[in-house]
């Protein structure tokens, strides 16, 4: 009896892609992939201070604190000189490294910003001094250089800004007043919130901001200020 041979479809055999071809496709798969998954990444910015001129960073990732190193290597990084830095608004996680509140107030000086992170980078004691940010809805801190704790976060409100598209500080409705000082505590972050301030040159004469960027007396603000 005899046996049964079994044969190949010439078709099928044509059927089977080559190698060449299937890495070929494995290497589109893959940077489809490469780019789907950072379109849907949050892309962070991070500005510090490193010698004599300022870093400002894109970051697709979180960066450990104060560790520049890290921020230089992960994140999209460009140096600004000091005195190009002027009045701007993010709309996305704003984090902020800085070892004294000079730096600091120049950064953050008539800045926009929802969602801000500010880090010490070092052990010096701050002395008090208040800084103005317009539109903060969550502020976090971190003092890992000083005292070694979790990091803090304070939300000062979630209501939208009626009317506001960010469009400077004339439009401005919200208004918070950050004491560096308390970087100088391991005490948990607290905060009072002033409604309908109709003259801010008037009820809070002792603010400089003012003087220098002349607010409009001609609408209500609601005050915050982070201790």
């Amino acid at each position: 009896m005899k046996e049964k041979q079994e044969h190949t479809s010439p078709y099928w055999t044509r059927m089977i892609p080559p190698p060449s071809f299937c890495l070929l496709l494995l290497g589109a798969l893959g940077v489809f992939a490469l780019d789907h998954f950072t379109k849907g990444q949050k892309i962070s910015t991070l500005i510090f201070t490193k010698g004599n001129t300022i870093r400002n960073c894109s970051c697709p990732v979180d960066i450990r604190d104060c560790d520049y190193s890290l921020a230089n290597l992960m994140c999209s990084c460009q140096s600004v000189l000091p005195f190009t830095m002027e009045q701007t608004s993010y709309h996305s996680h704003l984090t902020i490294w800085f070892t004294d509140p000079a730096t600091l107030g120049h950064l953050l000086k008539f800045t926009l910003v929802q969602d801000l992170k500010l880090s010490l980078c070092g052990s010096n004691t701050l002395p008090t001094k208040y800084l103005a940010v317009c539109g903060l809805k969550r502020l976090r801190i971190s003092t890992e250089a000083k005292h070694p704790s979790r990091e803090q976060s304070l939300l000062i409100h979630n209501r939208r800004e009626g009317g506001s598209s960010y469009k400077g500080w004339q439009t401005c409705m919200f208004i918070s007043f950050l004491d560096v000082a308390l970087f100088n505590k391991v005490s948990s972050l607290k905060s009072y919130s002033i409604d309908n301030i109709s003259s801010l040159t008037s009820d809070f004469p002792d603010f400089s901001y003012f003087k220098t960027f002349p607010m409009p007396n001609n609408k209500s603000y609601i005050v915050t200020v982070i201790y």
